[in-house]
């Protein structure tokens, strides 16, 4: 499972470092092998290849009703390796998509990670902070 926020900076050519504390997970569960794809939020979803399997195989079972969504799961996706420094090439479509330019934040979610263009989660996140906490939260002690 993936969890914690890092600050990255993708180079000129548009590849992520993924974190060290990462790369002996995604070796072993994925062989290196990730799929990126876009997120409804505006960000990236990145997944190692068997999370990004059972994804797709829970995508592929909705009904007609939301082809679309399937259209932007599943039309967007790109397979890519880590290369032997523990790099990933983000496509530059997929980097407009998100509005990724240099700075990032990569955010452990769990089976998958997101990837958001700084300035854009840094915006959001404070938004969300303002908003309050929503009901779903009233049974958790804090």
């Amino acid at each position: 499972m993936f969890q914690g926020a890092s600050s990255l900076s993708l180079d000129a050519k548009g590849r992520l470092s993924v974190p060290t504390r990462h790369r002996d997970v995604l070796s072993a569960t994925a062989s290196g092998q990730l799929t990126i794809t876009k997120h409804p939020d505006g960000c990236l979803m990145i997944f190692a290849r068997p999370e990004w399997e059972k994804f797709r195989e829970r995508i592929n079972s909705l009904p007609m009703s939301a082809q679309w969504w399937k259209r932007i799961f599943l039309g967007n996706a790109m397979d890519v390796e880590m290369d032997a420094t523990g790099r990933v090439l983000v496509s530059p479509e997929l980097r407009a998509a998100a509005g990724i330019t240099k700075e990032s934040v990569l955010l452990g979610m769990g089976s998958y990670f997101e990837l958001w263009d700084k300035a854009t989660y840094d915006a959001q996140e404070a938004q969300a902070m303002q908003g309050g906490m929503p009901d779903v939260f009233k049974d958790f002690a804090f």
